[in-house]
């Protein structure tokens, strides 16, 4: 009974190991960690520096407070002394929408941002990495030209070459393509013109018989 509990035991062990050690948990648990630390720089953003410098905008422009007092008052309530009581009037709230509607673009324009310049960043890593890879598939191709008992400036004019000729084959396949898709399309425009002309043959021989 104990051997068979102590078995159950360290299956469930193997599986919740398999479980967690799983690629797609591990990426989701990463872009969990990522997406909060991600939107703490956004939000930080939005609300320490830009909204800020907004607001000061407004404020100079509309004066200091203003879009906390723009409202429609739909159902009036007042106080003892005769003041506006917000609190039990019903009103639209238009400074709280146009409120809402900045820091929505302020959040917008900042995600912009960092996605655009993680983007040029993502870019310019990729050209470095895909430059050394043809730096290192060059240096390979030279070794094996040299060991063929070729110099290393035979070699390289020799891969110069290679990559002259590769340029040239592409630009002629990309040719016969463009020629193909043309007849093609010629081809395709005859028939179409042909059915055009037999139905306009069709239709006078129609008219004549009646």
């Amino acid at each position: 009974m104990a051997k068979e509990k102590g078995g159950k035991l360290k299956g469930f062990f193997a599986e919740f190991k398999k479980f967690i050690t799983r690629g797609n948990v591990l990426d989701m648990s990463v872009g969990v960690i990522v997406g909060g630390a991600f939107t703490a720089i956004v939000n930080g953003m939005s609300n320490f520096i830009l909204k800020p410098l907004t607001n000061a905008l407004l404020a100079v422009i509309l004066g200091k407070d203003a879009l906390s007092d723009v409202y429609t008052i739909l159902i009036r309530a007042e106080t003892a002394e005769g003041a506006l009581d917000l609190a039990n009037s019903i009103y639209i709230d238009w400074g709280a929408f146009i409120n809402a509607i900045i820091n929505f673009l302020l959040i917008a324009f900042v995600l912009f941002t960092i996605v655009k310049v993680m983007n040029r960043l993502s870019e310019a890593s990729d050209h470095l990495v895909e430059g050394a890879e043809k730096e290192k598939n060059l240096k390979k191709r030279i070794r094996e030209y040299r060991k063929a008992g070729l110099t290393k400036e035979q070699a390289i004019a020799k891969i110069e070459e290679e990559k002259k000729r590769a340029q040239e084959e592409k630009l002629a396949a990309e040719k016969a393509e463009a020629e193909r898709l043309a007849n093609e399309a010629a081809i395709a425009e005859a028939k179409a013109n042909a059915n055009t002309k037999l139905l306009e043959e069709i239709r006078d021989l129609l008219k004549k018989n009646n």
